[in-house]
């Protein structure tokens, strides 16, 4: 069987003034799933995503990113953890500080050692997967905000990772950017989780759903299940869009 790209076990953690974020987490994620991570503010989502590439340290159970542990404890560990694990946050303002598009995304593959016409070539191809290689010479602030937020993805893509963390990605943005950035998202030959509230976007990306409740696993399913089962989304104070049909 092939090794998962996440594998989370009993994962547990508090933080430094007690209050208990996650509660015994088991979570499997195998290559290539698009996974959509739903639950209420305060649920424990963005903790568990920290986890995965290590900015929190493990303190109870353990967690594995393509078979190899994610050990918070061992520097050279970490580090490649996170070229494995890369997070695409909400706000794309967040990841873009350079003055031009092509050495945003040349930042990390840079850092990691790549240099000349292998450095140029892993920017073009991560801007070409998310249609912005035209732009690779443009200030980022001269960039629409759906634009960014491709980028902002384009940065991660270079890396090579596991997999793609993705932080309300639909958020912000108009009908069109919504809609391209599906498209390309859908296209990605690279597993996925979507931490989101916007649950049509979950239908459309996402075969499989995990709602995230008081720090623990409460449901793990087929999307369009998940979503039909109104009692369940009641629960976990989740909604559908008022006329949205399945």
């Amino acid at each position: 069987m092939n090794t998962p790209s996440l594998e989370i076990k009993e994962l547990a953690f508090a933080y430094p003034d007690g209050n208990q974020a996650l509660f015994g987490v088991n979570l499997s994620i195998q290559k290539g799933e698009r996974v959509a991570l739903l639950g209420p503010n305060g649920a424990g989502k963005t903790t568990l995503v920290m986890h995965m590439n290590g900015i929190h340290p493990t303190s109870h159970g353990s967690i594995h990113v393509a078979g190899q542990l994610v050990d918070s404890k061992n520097k050279e560990s970490i580090k490649e953890i996170r070229s494995k694990v890369g997070i695409v946050f909400q706000d794309p303002d967040d990841q873009l500080f350079m003055p031009t598009v092509a050495e945003d995304v040349a930042f990390g593959p840079y850092n990691m050692g790549l240099r000349a016409d292998e450095l140029n070539a892993v920017v073009n191809e991560a801007l070409e997967l998310v249609g912005m290689l035209e732009f690779r010479d443009r200030p980022p602030h001269h960039l629409s905000f759906g634009q960014r937020r491709r980028v902002a993805v384009a940065t991660v893509l270079a890396m090579k990772p596991e997999i793609l963390v993705l932080d309300e990605p639909s958020s912000n943005l108009d009908p069109a950017s919504r809609r391209e950035l599906a498209d390309i998202l859908r296209s990605l030959d690279i597993t996925i989780v979507m931490v989101t509230h916007d649950l049509p976007y979950a239908h459309e990306i996402c075969a499989r759903s995990v709602i995230l409740n008081g720090g623990i696993i409460v449901a793990d399913g087929p999307t369009k299940s998940i979503l039909t089962n109104t009692a369940l989304l009641a629960a976990n104070r989740l909604e559908l869009p008022v006329g949205f049909v399945i």
